[in-house]
C-alpha cells in the first residue's frame, strides 16, 4: 500500500486538475451557447435562399454557367475545417478519418491548424492554411470560399468538396463530406439548403416557392448567375458556423467527462488515504500495546 504522503500528494494533484477540467468546461459551454446560436440563426437565410433558387429554376430553362459544367475528375479540392486546439474529444479524428480514406488525388484548403498539421503529416498537398478563430465572420470564411472557386474556374481542381463536423446537437456531431462544386442540377443545391434550413417538407416548400409571384431585374438568367456564388460563400460559411459549434460542444462534454473521472478518482483516492492512516493507527497502538506486554 502506498504511504499516506504519497496518496496526499495524488490527492492535491487530482484536485488541481478537476479545477482546471470545471473551469474549461464553464468556458466552453459559454462560447457553446453563442456558437449554436450562430449556427441555427442560418437557417432563415438558407429557407429564403431555397425560395428564390426554386422560383428562378422554374423560370430559367437552360442556364450555361461554369458551376455547372461537368468535367473529368482528375484531381479533388477540399476544404477541410477543424478546430485550432484540442481537448474537444473525438471530434478532430472523427474528421480526419474522412480524409484518410480519399485515395485519389486531391488539394486541401484548411481551416484550422489541426488540419493544416495533419496533412503536413501525411505529406499530402496543402495549398492553403487559414486559422479558426472563435467568432468566424462570414469576410473570413469568404476569402476561403473564393479562393477554392478560384482554382476551380481555373481548373487546378476539379470538384470542390468540404469536410466537416456537422452539428446535430450538444452530444452528437457527425463528421461529413459534401460536393459543393460542380454543380449537378438545382434541385440538389435546393435539397442542400432545405436540409440546412432544418425543414421536414421540402418539396412542398418548393412548390409554394414556384407559386410565389416574384420579379427579378434584369432577368431571372442573370439574377440566378448571380446568385450561385453566393449560395457557394453561405454553404461554407455555415459548415464553419456548424463545426465551431461542434467543436465546443465536443469540448464541453470532453470537460465534463474529464471532471467526473476526477471527481471519482478523488473519491478512492481518499477512501484509499483513510484506509492507509487506519492502518497506522492501528499499527501504532499494536506497537505500544506489545512495548507494555514486554515490560
Amino acid at each position: 500500500m502506498a504511504s499516506t504522503r504519497d496518496i496526499r500528494r495524488r490527492i492535491k494533484s487530482v484536485k488541481n486538475t478537476r479545477q482546471i477540467t470545471k473551469a474549461m468546461e464553464l468556458v466552453a459551454a459559454s462560447k457553446m451557447k453563442k456558437a449554436q446560436a450562430a449556427a441555427l440563426a442560418g437557417r432563415p437565410y438558407a429557407e429564403l435562399m431555397a425560395q428564390m433558387l426554386g422560383a428562378l429554376a422554374n423560370r430559367v430553362e437552360e442556364l450555361q454557367h461554369p458551376f455547372l459544367a461537368k468535367r473529368e475528375i482528375r484531381t479533388r479540392g477540399i476544404i477541410l475545417i477543424t478546430s485550432d486546439k484540442g481537448l474537444c474529444g473525438p471530434l478532430n479524428t472523427n474528421v480526419l478519418k474522412l480524409v484518410t480514406d480519399i485515395k485519389t488525388p486531391a488539394k486541401y484548403a484548411v481551416i484550422g491548424r489541426k488540419g493544416a498539421q495533419f496533412i503536413a503529416r501525411t505529406k499530402r498537398e496543402l495549398i492553403a492554411d487559414f486559422p479558426a478563430n472563435d467568432r468566424t465572420a462570414f469576410p473570413d470564411i469568404k476569402v476561403v470560399a473564393e479562393f477554392m472557386v478560384k482554382q476551380f474556374i481555373e481548373g487546378h481542381v476539379d470538384t470542390v468538396e468540404v469536410i466537416w463536423s456537422r452539428f446535430r446537437n450538444t452530444l452528437v456531431q457527425v463528421p461529413t463530406l459534401m460536393p459543393l462544386l460542380p454543380l449537378t442540377s438545382l434541385q440538389d443545391v435546393l435539397k442542400d439548403l432545405h436540409a440546412d434550413a432544418g425543414l421536414k417538407a421540402p418539396v412542398a416548400a418548393a412548390r409554394t416557392a414556384a407559386e410565389t409571384q416574384m420579379l427579378f431585374e434584369p432577368d431571372a438568367a442573370t439574377v440566378l448567375e448571380s446568385l450561385l456564388p453566393l449560395y457557394i460563400n453561405r454553404e461554407v460559411y455555415q459548415h464553419a458556423l456548424d463545426a465551431k459549434a461542434s467543436e465546443h460542444s465536443a469540448r464541453m462534454v470532453a470537460m465534463k467527462t474529464a471532471k467526473d473521472n476526477a471527481t471519482k478518482l478523488l473519491g478512492d483516492l481518499t477512501l484509499e488515504y483513510n484506509k492507509a492512516r487506519q492502518a497506522g493507527i492501528t499499527q501504532e497502538i499494536l506497537e505500544i500495546a506489545a512495548a507494555q506486554f514486554a515490560a
